[in-house]
């Protein structure tokens, strides 16, 4: 008897050689709609599956191989007798190797304005049961999802036969392929219903902005039962299929192992869309810290520059033009930013180019939207590490009002929130002391407030003339934090603005930072004891603010 092979592929790349060698090794091919169409035109004979199945392909495609005489021909196993029997019972021939793959349901929902239509007329239904038909029934049948496996599939078949091993690895990729196709499924249809949520939740809250305001106004920014918000948008089953990128050297450490995985339909401006255009391979760290210095210099519309090290920002600053911008985020710190990576939210052009390969510098990464041909060479010249430098293209800036969430990973479990994407609202700020901020230090107040959202918590930004001029960060108290910010600053801090990630206890951060000059401070607010906090800034005549918005980052 022939042997079959059933061929239905969305990527058709290789596919038609692939055919071609099989009729060679005596496999009559069977296939569907386009595939057939595609194999024909190459030259090749070929069984459309309507011919098997003695049923018309209907519903524009729907309905095409799920059908006995498909399924009994991949299930049936070859060494139990009442199997065959049964096929042989329905004139059903076994088919031997299945080559499938996928309408392209992720690379539709990835395009701009997709319709649910479109989206879920890309959900493949006669695919995925045809691979899990085959695969379960791997120790007859040869499983290919993947065309970077059809010269290893051809290979052994010149023996005669793929191996056992080979079929248990393909049917192994398989069920890892279904089930991420499954799950991207999953994923679309969640973050369509959770789009719903947010437009319902808009609109009742348009409807409802007298009461909310009302609300708001008399919540505490620490009363975790007030704050408490809805939960139904956060799915019973999380699963997400990570797809790997690539191995890394080493995790944080050389003694740990890493790899990068990247999240199915990322939003463009991210990370995981970047692409690196120079440099060596990416570390563990490289990436984790060029996400953090990236996400931080997303926050400003102005020209901005920071950089990072050990996940926290030593330097940044906005200004009219981004070499500006840099030369003020280099300055802030310069013990820290030698081997740090850097971030820029415009094209990075020469100017900021020859201000990064001055003398006495070095870094190790730089992300930017893109990079202007005559600052690459800058860059790739730069002796002694130019050659080395990771240089990442995002292409553009990330959407603001994409809904993302942040997971950390605990023992044996995994935490999931909302991104910490709040931006103030002039509404939010509340002065609370006599003195009002002047609007050179209301500029600084809030650029400390982005800076120290980025920083680990317990969290100290100092800021002045846009620049962050000094950061506490990781310190088991407040005071500590604003000690380690001031002595950073220096005698910069007379005149600065400080902003703190969560309240203030007790008054002596803002006593250390008042007897260090700063004019005025940003924080939450929502302690008991607020009221000392305010007194002391009223008698250095520190202008203070509330925003009842807490930013800790863990």
């Amino acid at each position: 008897m022939k042997k079959q092979a059933l061929i239905s592929v969305s990527d058709k790349s290789g596919v038609a050689e692939f055919a071609r060698a099989l009729a060679e090794l005596g496999y009559e091919i069977l296939s569907t709609g386009g595939t057939a169409k595609s194999l024909r035109e190459s030259g090749l004979s070929v069984r459309d599956v309507s011919d098997v199945t003695g049923f018309p392909e209907m519903m524009d495609g729907r309905v095409k191989t799920l059908h006995p005489a498909i399924h009994g021909a991949l299930l049936a196993r070859r060494d139990t007798t009442s199997h065959m029997d049964a096929i042989a019972a329905h004139d059903i021939a076994p088919i031997d190797l299945v080559c499938v793959n996928l309408y392209p349901f992720q690379k539709t929902v990835e395009r701009a304005n997709v319709t649910d239509e479109e989206a879920i007329e890309n959900i493949d239904i006669g695919g995925p049961s045809m691979l899990r038909s085959g695969a379960k029934n791997f120790a007859s049948v040869t499983v290919v999802v993947d065309p970077n496996d059809y010269s290893r599939v051809l290979d052994e078949l010149q023996n005669g036969a793929t191996s056992l091993q080979l079929r248990r690895e393909l049917a192994t990729k398989v069920f890892a392929h279904t089930a991420a196709y499954d799950l991207a499924i999953a994923k679309y249809l969640s973050d369509a219903t959770k789009t719903a949520n947010v437009q319902n939740a808009d609109m009742a809250e348009t409807q409802n902005a007298n009461a909310s305001n009302a609300d708001v106004q008399g919540a505490n920014v620490n009363n975790e039962t007030q704050n408490a918000q809805p939960q139904n948008d956060f799915p019973q089953l999380l699963a997400i299929p990570f797809e790997k990128a690539q191995s890394l050297r080493y995790g944080e450490n050389p003694h740990q192992r890493g790899a990068f995985y990247l999240e199915p339909n990322a939003p463009m401006g991210s990370l995981a869309r970047a692409k690196q255009i120079g440099g060596i391979a990416l570390s563990f760290v490289n990436l984790f810290d060029l996400d953090g210095a990236w996400s931080l210099v997303c926050e400003f519309d102005a020209p901005a520059a920071c950089i990072v090290k050990h996940a926290n920002p030593c330097g940044c600053a906005q200004a009219g033009t981004l070499s500006e911008a840099f030369v003020k985020a280099r300055e802030a710190d310069n013990l820290s930013r030698f081997g740090g990576i850097i971030a820029v939210n415009r094209a990075l052009d020469a100017a900021t180019a020859q201000e990064i390969v001055v003398k006495n510098s070095m870094y190790h990464a730089i992300i930017a939207p893109s990079f202007d041909a005559d600052a690459l060479e800058i860059l790739r010249n730069r002796s002694g590490w130019g050659a080395d430098l990771r240089l990442l293209e995002t292409g553009q800036l990330p959407d603001k009002t994409a809904l993302l969430q942040d997971w950390k990973r605990v023992s044996g479990g995994l935490l999931v929130q909302d991104l910490d994407a709040h931006e103030l609202a002039e509404s939010d700020l509340k002065v609370v002391t006599k003195r009002t901020p002047s609007q050179s230090e209301m500029s600084d107040l809030l650029h400390a407030w982005k800076c120290v959202k980025h920083l680990k918590s317990n969290a100290i930004a100092i800021a002045k003339n846009g620049s962050l001029i000094g950061a506490g960060a990781g310190q088991m108290n407040r005071v500590s934090s604003v000690k380690l910010a001031l002595e950073q600053a220096g005698a910069n801090a007379r005149g600065a603005a400080l902003a703190s990630d969560a309240f203030f206890p007790f008054d002596d951060g803002p006593q250390a930072a008042a007897q260090a000059g700063i004019s005025a401070i940003i924080q939450p607010g929502g302690s008991n004891r607020d009221a000392d906090s305010i007194a002391l800034c009223d008698r250095e005549n520190i202008a203070m603010i509330f925003t009842d918005v807490r930013h800790f980052k863990h």
